[in-house]
């Protein structure tokens, strides 16, 4: 037995070298290949991001528009994805649809047994146009809408607005998404991250890393904070309450409050500083604030009682609402933004790789301990 005491939950554990994201949780910095995500949020975009993640460096003109045309050409489906959409029952989860499909994805795939770095960035490329397509063409086939093409000449943000709405965005829609998109695209190693490079080191796949990571963001303590944090403004907007007096409430009944604090970021989560402000001008340009003004009071409240900061989650939640987002594709959005990040882990992971096996701290019965025959038991 070792006399080394693990901390619950790995925190504070460094499991890998990466040069991919780095993360002061203290400063309240997040950097994606040593550029601060305010400066990316800001000036780039989200192709211009995932090609920073996959080669580590910001493109000239030339290496962005190759990037994003790739990514354009690679929206494209297997017709037995398409019939997979269609069989599955119309109550299914998205996030349940999009990890079937994602699996799916591997057998139509013409790389799928080659983890050579080609490609795996090749790959990288397909799934990254193939998750918003599912999670796009899911949705407005569970609800009986005609599926709508992709146009390759939009954005990766404008094509997955068009794709679900069946409605050309708006310019300040589509760059609220797209920023949106950079925000969320890495965070080091997070739980489905680190799953997915667990995955990637035993040498399976790229798609059978981003179905574990899949699944790892299916939980609600990874993937669903943002959810609830909606659930939780529609039902206040619904009782017609004051949101200070219905936070008190549940203040006072011990439950949780979504989208506050953080594991690694004991100040303000820098993405949320961007969605805070993306929320409220998306509501001055769709003509009502209500969502924003509802999660500002909740904000100032709970950061006075409770010494909390919003994340990434708080005001992730109104922002999507006020562009036009069902809620069960709040957590499918995520991964269509992670993948990026999941493929740069999944990338550096093979182009290095020891297969990871940490230990555990064993705290069982004492060894050595007797074993009892049945007749004695």
């Amino acid at each position: 037995m070792s006399n080394v005491v693990a901390p619950k939950g790995l925190e504070g554990i460094v499991a890998t070298s990466s040069s991919i994201c780095f993360i002061d949780g203290d400063a309240g910095v997040l950097s994606y290949r040593g550029i601060d995500i305010h400066e990316l949020a800001e000036r780039s975009t989200f192709e211009e991001c995932a090609y920073l993640l996959w080669f580590g460096k910001l493109p000239n003109t030339s290496e962005l528009a190759n990037f994003a045309t790739q990514l354009a050409a690679a929206r494209k489906l297997d017709p037995k994805i398409i019939d997979l959409l269609h069989s599955v029952p119309t109550t299914a989860s998205p996030m349940q649809v999009l990890r079937t499909a994602v699996s799916l994805l591997s057998i139509y795939d013409a790389d799928e047994a080659d983890c050579s770095h080609d490609a795996n960035v090749r790959k990288s490329f397909r799934l990254t146009a193939q998750i918003p397509m599912i999670v796009a063409l899911f949705d407005r086939i569970r609800k009986g809408k005609p599926v709508v093409e992709a146009d390759h000449k939009l954005s990766h943000a404008g094509n997955f607005l068009w794709m679900l709405n069946g409605e050309r965005p708006s310019e300040t829609a589509t760059r609220a998404f797209d920023i949106a998109l950079i925000l969320h695209a890495d965070h080091e190693l997070n739980a489905s991250t680190f799953a997915a490079r667990v995955i990637a080191a035993t040498l399976a796949d790229i798609h059978s890393a981003i179905t574990g990571a899949i699944g790892a963001l299916k939980g609600p303590l990874h993937g669903g904070a943002n959810e609830a944090t909606m659930r939780l403004l529609y039902a206040i907007d619904k009782a017609g309450a004051d949101p200070i007096e219905y936070v008190k409430q549940m203040f006072a009944e011990k439950k949780k409050i979504s989208g506050f604090g953080h594991r690694v970021y004991h100040t303000e989560d820098p993405r949320a500083t961007h969605l805070r402000r993306m929320s409220e001008e998306l509501g001055k340009a769709a003509g009502s604030t209500k969502w924003f003004d509802l999660s500002r009071k909740i904000e100032l409240y709970v950061k006075e009682q409770k010494k909390l900061n919003a994340n990434v989650d708080f005001y992730s939640a109104s922002t999507y609402t006020t562009l036009g987002i069902d809620i069960d594709l709040f957590t499918p959005i995520f991964a269509i933004s992670r993948i990026a990040g999941w493929a740069a882990h999944v990338i550096e992971q093979h182009d290095d790789n020891r297969l990871i096996r940490p230990r555990a701290d064993y705290v069982g019965p004492a060894y050595p301990s007797r074993y009892i025959p049945i007749a004695e038991r």
